[in-house]
């Protein structure tokens, strides 16, 4: 399931969006919110079906070597580890993937230079090579390999500009996807037919968290920010950025709204999303500020959690 994480950056990016475009329709900027959790979640699906796309165009490089007029000794016997990797063939042969691909007309035929690239690049690959030399192989080795290029894709720049350039709404998503994408492979046992498919939330309650989150944000901004001026009054106002603000005003909502949260957890959240979507000096001023604000809200009674282990 998609990580509360990335659930909790998609709220901060859909209330910048819509506060810095003067919006005023909260229905129609929740709406766009949810379809990016959706897109997120598409696409883990397309990056499930891009190493069945690369040992297909495998296959075929295999197939017109063969029907060369004098083929070498290597076209006519080819090593076909790649091609009959059987972690692969459970994804390509999965209901669930093909399912949700062909649903929301997801795929990567549409990008052939971007396969053929990438498909030069895993050949010069070590871990390629080493797999493709080995004698025997085993399921495991057949999953690590699928394993080492999913982690080497966290670093492809060809990937991040394809992906970008397909959809916007994907900026920022491939590393939670790709944790996602990993735990789905470290499930799959050889005895297995079908890919245990994660869902898209862990519960019911996720959802709900999204879209209350986003509305009591939204809804209660202007109130935050004069909850927040309270405890700056000593900072400069033209230092302290846009985002910082929101990442506060958001951490509030989050804090008085949702009594099954810690404390804890709802800082250690927003501060660790400050050093990716602010000022590399906001974590430590969003700590501090937002420490005095769980003191002053609590000795106000209005942070309430409830359940054993909760602050």
């Amino acid at each position: 399931m998609l990580s509360r994480r990335l659930l909790r950056i998609k709220v901060a990016k859909a209330l910048f969006a819509h506060l810095k475009s003067d919006a005023d329709n909260m229905i129609a900027s929740e709406k766009t919110l949810m379809a990016s959790i959706d897109k997120a979640y598409d696409l883990y699906f397309l990056m499930l079906a891009l190493p069945v796309e690369l040992a297909r165009y495998a296959g075929q490089r295999i197939e017109i070597a063969k029907a060369k007029k004098l083929p070498t000794f290597e076209d006519l016997h080819p090593n076909t580890k790649f091609v009959d990797n059987a972690v692969i063939r459970t994804i390509a042969n999965s209901d669930a993937v093909n399912d949700h691909l062909a649903a929301r007309k997801l795929g990567w035929a549409q990008h052939p230079d971007f396969i053929r690239t990438l498909y030069g690049q895993l050949c010069e690959s070590e871990y390629f090579q080493d797999y493709m030399a080995r004698g025997e192989r085993s399921f495991d080795d057949d999953r690590r390999l699928v394993e080492d290029f999913f982690k080497e894709m966290q670093t492809c720049d060809a990937l991040d500009d394809l992906l970008e350039e397909i959809s916007i709404l994907w900026n920022d998503d491939l590393p939670y996807v790709l944790v996602l994408v990993l735990r789905t492979l470290s499930m799959l046992k050889p005895s297995h037919s079908e890919l245990k498919i994660a869902p898209k939330f862990k519960s019911d309650d996720d959802p709900v968290f999204v879209k209350t989150l986003f509305e009591k944000s939204l809804v209660n901004y202007d109130k935050y920010q004069d909850y927040i001026e309270k405890f700056t009054s000593n900072w400069d106002v033209e230092r302290i950025v846009f985002m910082d603000n929101l990442i506060i005003g958001t951490a509030m909502a989050e804090l008085t709204e949702f009594p099954s949260i810690p404390v804890k957890v709802t800082l250690d959240e927003w501060i660790e999303i400050s050093k990716f979507y602010s000022t590399p000096g906001s974590s430590t001023f969003i700590n501090g500020v937002l420490d005095k604000i769980v003191e002053s809200l609590t000795a106000e009674g209005r942070i309430r959690k409830s359940g054993r282990g909760l602050i």
